[in-house]
């Protein structure tokens, strides 16, 4: 499978491109400003890319199989992510090319309360959050809203960490998960190990979450 990633150098980003990488796809990792240093082996392709820049968008899903978005914005510029996204799903759309988005958790239901959404639950979402929560939440309707029907909206738990693989995650849909101790987390490289099953074997949700747990729950369709 060829992969394109936007956001390759971010957290989320290069965690994707290398498991993209570990299991055998070739991989074009786009960054605004890419790392030739973190492209090992062959299967890996670094390209100059700004998804916000339409004349980019053809040219790299010109000819991959999927395409995955995992920017995140600078402070401050949260609310050009519902048109950043828009516009790679218009091109995604001439391009016929699935594209699987990694949002927030924002459009989520709480667990606590399945008739609230996560953003207007404050346990969940403090006050310093809720300009990125917004953001996410508006994302999520942008892609609902857009007329191509190729995307997949993931959205994490609530805190997405760096750390080693456990190899596990558990898979739900439109309500946070958390695990025994009451936790919403999950590492960027078990997020990878979602994404990527997601990939080589789409599921039926259009919108679904993840969390971390024990490599023996690991999820399998």
């Amino acid at each position: 499978m060829r992969i394109a990633v936007f956001g390759a150098t971010g957290m989320a980003g290069s965690a994707i491109v290398a498991e993209s990488a570990s299991r055998g796809h070739h991989v074009l990792a786009l960054s605004r400003h890419p790392r030739p240093d973190e492209a090992r082996g062959t299967r890996i392709t670094q390209m100059a890319a700004d998804v916000g820049d339409p004349a980019a968008l053809d040219p790299a899903l010109s000819e991959v199989d999927a395409a995955v978005l995992a920017v995140r914005l600078a402070p401050g510029d949260e609310h050009r992510l519902a048109a950043l996204t828009r516009g790679l799903l218009d091109a995604a759309e001439r391009r016929d090319a699935p594209v699987l988005v990694i949002g927030g958790s924002a459009p989520l239901r709480s667990p606590s309360d399945p008739g609230t959404l996560l953003i207007d639950d404050p346990e969940h979402v403090p006050e310093a959050w809720r300009r990125i929560a917004r953001a996410s939440l508006e994302q999520y309707r942008a892609c609902a809203a857009h007329p191509y029907r190729g995307w997949v909206y993931l959205s994490p738990p609530a805190m997405l960490e760096r750390g080693e693989q456990s190899g596990g995650y558990r898979r739900g849909t439109t309500t946070l998960l958390v695990d025994e101790h009451g936790r919403s987390r999950i590492a960027a490289a078990d997020l990878a190990l979602a994404v990527l099953d997601e990939l080589e074997h789409p599921g039926r949700d259009r919108h679904f979450t993840v969390v971390q747990a024990a490599a023996t729950n690991r999820s399998e369709r």
